[in-house]
């Protein structure tokens, strides 16, 4: 009989331990996402979902499982006040929700993981012909522009160039007048939209990045500054190639 119960004592520990790590998970969740958005710490978690979707990536990638994990959480407690354990969840949903929780809680940085710190910069004096050909020796398609005063201006992007020259030649011009005598500057301020490029603090994260590039479909690139400024150089860059790459890096974090 004693052996028996050391057994059960043992088991009991450790089927309470799932649990355990659910309800953890979930509460910093909860927490997390309401001191994010400043929302009412009394609100129900379905609610919580409901209004956290409009704004966080994760949120609305996950937003079925979650809505899920708040009715497997109510059904697997007794009383709210000590998380009274009378039901267990299956190991692939605690370390499915811990998951959820990582990316809430502890979101990985778009300039550390998505996003890539080497960025080639030109000038507003530099020809167009001295522009296409740092591109095609690089082999980098968005390189930001900086004035004198070393405050972005824009970013040279290669399609955009590409569509000014030909507007250009269709105009009448010649192409060795825009290649030797347009410069960069004069292109980028011919360009009506500015929207296709952004700025962010350099710990924007990569959820925040992706919302960016999901809200903006013309968005090409973000640049990172240390606090999100036009008025510094960058230290990382994220284009729109990095999206998928972005994307998986949350999927395996």
């Amino acid at each position: 009989m004693a052996d028996k119960t050391k057994k059960t004592s043992k088991k009991e520990v450790e089927t309470k331990s799932n649990a355990k790590r659910f309800i953890d998970a979930f509460n910093n969740i909860d927490y997390a996402l309401k001191a994010r958005y400043n929302l009412n710490r009394a609100m129900g978690f379905s609610d919580l979902i409901r209004k956290s979707v409009v704004v966080n990536f994760v949120v609305r990638k996950y937003e079925d499982d979650l809505v899920d994990y708040g009715r497997l959480r109510n059904a697997i407690v007794h009383s709210s006040k000590d998380d009274f354990v009378i039901a267990e969840p299956h190991t692939e949903v605690v370390e499915h929700i811990e998951h959820i929780e990582r990316l809430l809680t502890t979101p990985p940085k778009a300039l550390d993981t998505a996003g890539r710190r080497d960025v080639l910069v030109t000038y507003a004096g530099k020809s167009m012909r001295d522009v296409i050909m740092l591109m095609s020796q690089s082999n980098y398609s968005n390189i930001p522009v900086y004035n004198k005063n070393k405050e972005l201006i824009g970013i040279a992007n290669g399609q955009k160039i590409l569509d000014s020259f030909g507007q250009f030649l269709i105009a009448g011009g010649k192409a060795d007048t825009f290649l030797d005598h347009v410069q960069i500057e004069d292109m980028l301020s011919s360009i009506e939209n500015s929207r296709y490029y952004t700025v962010k603090k350099a710990d924007c994260t990569v959820e925040d990045a992706l919302i960016e590039f999901n809200n903006n479909r013309k968005l090409l690139a973000i640049l990172f500054t240390k606090n999100g400024t036009i008025g510094e150089m960058p230290m990382g860059i994220m284009t729109g190639a990095n999206v998928v790459d972005a994307q998986k890096i949350l999927e395996q974090y």
